[in-house]
């Protein structure tokens, strides 16, 4: 059974506004004058060629980065030393050197919670993602995809508002994507907002809803996905579809 995200005592996180921002690493801009609002509900998907920004796009909002130029803003701004209200899971998970378990209630406690409630939370956060029989394993001696789903059961223990994914099935086999795109449309099914980096186009379509297209740092193109791959409104966009953009 889904656990949905509980509703909120507070002013919802989202929208998340982002006016103007810029993001530089010395004289590189990598970001550049990106205005967008995501929005509660709909799925969202980051798209664009190698270099194109989206992975600093996902840090900037996920508060990893402070944009150079601009600003992001919460609806309601998260306060300083209390549980995150929104998580981010990598390419490559960071895991603790702690057993499947271990890992998520070791997260649970970082985020504040009582230590009575973690091991039932951890329990059905790794049932959710099908890892429940393996509880007690080293997270070090999981497969890829088993990684992959620990972080992302780890992420969804948290009951966050928004869900960051940074490629979470680039290194893995067919198999193992279809697992973690199962977790990842529960995880959205239970309420919380997905906004989703993939290089993967069958990916994009399967777990998108409207797609965000960035070329060289700049927000060119938005719209709902299935428009997007059918009738792409920029050229920018139309030649990434057709494997035309060289590699930045």
């Amino acid at each position: 059974m889904l656990e949905p995200v509980p509703a909120p005592t507070h002013a919802p996180l989202l929208p998340l506004t982002l006016e103007g921002v810029g993001w530089a690493a010395g004289n590189q801009l990598l970001l550049a004058d990106i205005s967008a609002i995501v929005a509660p509900g709909s799925r969202t998907v980051v798209l664009g060629a190698n270099g194109a920004g989206k992975s600093v796009l996902l840090r900037v909002c996920h508060g990893l980065l402070r944009p150079t130029t601009g600003s992001v803003r919460w609806n309601t701004p998260e306060v300083p030393g209390a549980p995150r209200r929104q998580a981010m899971v990598f390419q490559r998970p960071v895991l603790f050197r702690r057993s499947a378990m271990g890992n998520v209630t070791f997260a649970l406690g970082l985020a504040g919670v009582a230590r009575s409630e973690r091991q039932d939370r951890a329990r059905a956060a790794l049932a959710r993602v099908g890892l429940g029989a393996l509880a007690d394993r080293p997270a070090r001696l999981l497969s890829g995809g088993e990684q992959q789903r620990l972080a992302l059961a780890r992420a969804w223990s948290l009951q966050p508002e928004v869900l960051f994914l940074d490629e979470p099935t680039a290194n893995l086999d067919p198999g193992a994507t279809r697992e973690v795109e199962a977790v990842i449309e529960a995880i959205h099914r239970a309420g919380t907002k997905i906004v989703l980096v993939t290089h993967n186009l069958g990916q994009a379509r399967r777990l998108g809803d409207e797609v965000l297209f960035l070329d060289r740092g700049r927000l060119v193109e938005r719209a709902p996905v299935d428009r997007f791959f059918l009738q792409p409104a920029s050229a920018e966009a139309a030649a990434f579809l057709e494997g035309e953009l060289p590699w930045t």
